[in-house]
């Protein structure tokens, strides 16, 4: 008996036993006719999977469900499958990054994507959480990708598949360019990988989604009948008037918690203008852009943090540190609002040196950044004495990218704003 998959086409999650089938040279037959809700409803469908959801893998051992466990078996089905690695911690990796991929990736693109194609009700809250979990595991796999190929070693494993079939409804139905855009290793990987034959020959070519899909319009709630017409239908003894709860996606929406940020007293500096200053000017530098700075800078109201990485013997490879920091900057975007922040990669030979100067509405340094992004634990901040000469030097050629900075030459300087 051959390997039986039952599914429907396009199923992301069936792509990936048929791609590892491809690997690993092992023949798996895609059921014909599957008609999702009827066929998955059938008895003999249920016997091997209660639930009801597919894929499902039917062999002569018996059912297997859940995709990354059929892939598991497609690629075990065969002793000595590459798709493994090649060591104990590498196929340890690989179980990570399947880990990581249902974990952090599925869910930010599915609660995304569903509501917007009307599965489940739509909620701005709830979307605006996904995005952001999205970004940050986006921003981390980025980062992870910035020197690699692939996920594990030098071949495409188990973990590459599985991670670019959750990856792919997101690119070809919502993910834009603009949105991918903020994360290059992550868009050279997902195009190398849907590229690559045995890729290509399950899930054809790939397109990315040019636009967003609408949010879907609210069905009307039935109107109430008229006090008339209650009255001549009643009966002698009329009944209890029945409540009718509102459906879930006709409630008003809960207000968004604030911000504790958002919450302290107006500052006099707005944050916009200092950031459109700084982008616009062009030349005179120190007497436009550092003067103004200055002139708007409030103690009270905002407070500057020098930063710097603790462990400065890793960064050997120029490219990698300047993707290291990259990596900070995009997941960084949570405190847009309320930050601007400057990074340097000091030295012309390596060990290169992170510093940084960072702008935080507040007086200390957001605690919902320090919880969310965890490159903030790889930095040691100290508080900038604006009363200090010295200091305020300091931050003038920070803000400045002063070359040589501190004696040292500036192999790259990125600004957050």
């Amino acid at each position: 008996m051959a390997l039986v998959l039952h599914s429907g086409p396009g199923n992301k999650n069936a792509f990936k036993a048929l791609i590892a089938a491809e690997y690993s040279g092992v023949k798996v037959e895609l059921t014909k006719n599957f008609e999702m809700g009827v066929t998955n409803k059938t008895p003999e469908f249920l016997k091997m999977n209660p639930l009801g959801k597919v894929p499902v893998l039917e062999t002569p051992e018996g059912a297997v469900f859940e995709s990354n466990a059929i892939a598991r078996y497609v690629a075990r089905f065969n002793d000595g499958n590459p798709l493994f690695g090649s060591s104990r911690i590498e196929q340890a990796h690989v179980e990570q990054w399947m880990d990581f991929a249902a974990t952090e990736v599925d869910p930010g693109v599915a609660w995304y994507l569903y509501p917007r194609l009307g599965y489940i009700p739509y909620s701005q809250m709830t979307e605006e959480t996904a995005i952001a979990s999205l970004k940050r595991a986006l921003g981390s796999l980025s980062t992870h990708l910035a020197s690699k190929t692939f996920l594990v070693g030098h071949s495409v494993t188990l973990a590459d598949i599985v991670l670019t079939c959750n990856l792919y409804h997101g690119f070809a139905r919502i993910l834009t360019k603009s949105f991918t855009s903020e994360f290059p290793h992550v868009e050279r990987y997902f195009w190398t990988m849907v590229n690559q034959p045995n890729f290509k020959k399950v899930m054809g070519d790939v397109k990315q989604a040019e636009s967003v899909p609408p949010v879907p319009k609210k069905t009307a709630a039935p109107k109430e009948p008229k006090a008339k017409d209650v009255k001549k239908e009643a009966p002698k003894e009329a009944p209890k008037p029945k409540v009718v709860e509102a459906p879930a996606e006709e409630e008003a929406p809960k207000p968004k918690p604030k911000n504790p940020l958002d919450l302290l007293p107006p500052s006099k500096m707005i944050l916009d203008d200092w950031k459109r200053l700084y982008s616009n000017t062009k030349t005179n530098f120190r007497e436009v852009a550092i003067k103004g700075f200055w002139d708007m800078y409030d103690p009270e109201g905002y407070s500057l943090w020098f930063c710097d990485y603790k462990y400065n013997d890793e960064n050997t490879v120029s490219f990698v540190t300047m993707n290291k920091v990259g990596g900070f900057l995009q997941r960084m975007d949570l405190c847009r609002k309320y930050a601007f922040g400057k990074m340097l990669v000091v030295g012309s030979e390596p060990p290169f040196k992170l510093k940084g100067l960072w702008l935080f509405r507040g007086q200390e340094v957001p605690k919902f950044v320090m919880d969310e992004v965890y490159d903030m634990e790889l930095y040691e901040w100290t508080k900038v004495d604006i009363s200090d000469e010295a200091q305020r030097e300091r931050v003038n050629a920070m803000i400045e990218d002063q070359e040589p900075f501190e004696g040292e030459a500036l192999l790259d300087a990125k600004c957050f704003k």
